[in-house]
């Protein structure tokens, strides 16, 4: 696996704390990975067999970290001088007809205003290889040393509106909006989401782009059967995503399903940090601890494991939150239709 050469102002990895899975430590920076898993790469590392290679095999799309397409700019927030013009690159790519989805990290004060909106043009240029612009806010934690500022409810309006000016303009030429917003600015905003048709295919969904949405779409869809859950069900979540789960828990608990949903801080990162991929087990330990029973069945989402042995961000188990807590637990999907399948087999 090729490793990452840039230190990012922004890099996550780098506001890690010790004692974390060993894995997380690793910045992986490969065009393969890419392509197979749609992890994001910066295209610093990459030499002339590389991009030979890509047009070989034809590996498209490839998901790429742009942040900035003004050199100077781009290069401070990577904390590479020696990377390439971000636009020559994507140009070869696109040359050889290789469709990339981008994504922006927006970090106030060095990439926004003005040079996010040339940034959004200059990408839009290389429509359709450049097939979708995802703008994300930077994620801090209590651990970051570069001073960035985080992005703030008057910001995030002021990215709304930048952005949904985009947005029209490109639906109305070409039917689809092209650049799309992080659910994320949506919520620091306090403002309501658009309409699920704005994000089109999802194609950034992964980067937390229209997640919310989709999945309160979805909830809109459910049918909520009229169950025998003999035991009392909790799970739990990020505080972000709290509000917009909770209304299909009340749902159901009006069927007279007994489910609790808890809402977890996030102790490990830092309070500021809120989605529920990035709670550790010990967080969650701590947050259900109060609120749950001993003949409770907890359900655990999917997204705050590791895929192959169920293991916590921070090297706790799914059987080591079992047995401190003495309770079973039941891992769930992230659809509201994954939430109901559980139930109706824990019936």
């Amino acid at each position: 696996m090729k490793r990452c050469r840039n230190k990012c102002l922004f890099c996550f990895v780098e506001q890690l704390p010790k004692g974390l899975r060993k894995s997380l430590y690793f910045k992986d920076e490969d065009y393969r990975a890419s392509f197979l898993y749609g992890n994001y790469i910066t295209l610093t590392n990459l030499k002339k067999e590389d991009y030979d290679r890509i047009k070989k095999l034809f590996l498209s799309p490839l998901y790429i970290s742009v942040h900035a397409t003004d050199p100077e700019v781009r290069n401070l927030l990577l904390g590479n001088f020696e990377a390439p013009p971000i636009l020559m690159e994507l140009k070869k790519l696109a040359k050889n007809k290789i469709r990339m989805h981008t994504q922006i990290v927006l970090c106030p004060d060095i990439n926004d205003g003005y040079v996010l909106e040339k940034t959004i043009l200059d990408l839009y240029k290389l429509y359709p290889y450049v097939s979708s612009i995802a703008v994300v806010p930077l994620g801090l934690t209590k651990y970051h040393k570069n001073n960035l500022k985080p992005v703030t409810k008057s910001k995030a309006e002021e990215v709304i509106s930048l952005v949904e000016a985009f947005q029209k303009r490109f639906k109305k030429k070409h039917g689809m909006a092209i650049v799309y917003l992080a659910d994320e600015f949506y919520i620091k905003a306090q403002k309501n989401f658009p309409s699920p048709s704005i994000y089109d295919d999802f194609l950034q969904i992964e980067n937390g782009v229209g997640m919310v949405p989709l999945f309160v779409k979805e909830t809109k869809k459910v049918n909520i059967p009229q169950l025998k859950v003999k035991k009392r069900l909790v799970t739990f979540t990020g505080e972000s995503f709290f509000p917009y789960l909770n209304q299909f828990i009340e749902k159901m608990q009006k069927k007279d399903i007994p489910i609790n949903l808890i809402p977890i801080k996030n102790n490990l990162f830092g309070e500021s940090v809120t989605v529920t991929g990035l709670l550790s087990g010990e967080d969650i330990i701590k947050g259900l601890a109060s609120h749950i029973e001993k003949n409770d069945i907890v359900l655990i989402p999917d997204v705050t494991m590791k895929d192959t042995d169920n293991r916590f961000l921070d090297d706790l188990t799914l059987s080591d939150i079992e047995k401190i807590l003495q309770v079973k637990t039941v891992k769930i999907g992230t659809q509201p239709t994954d939430l109901l399948k559980t139930i109706e087999t824990i019936c």
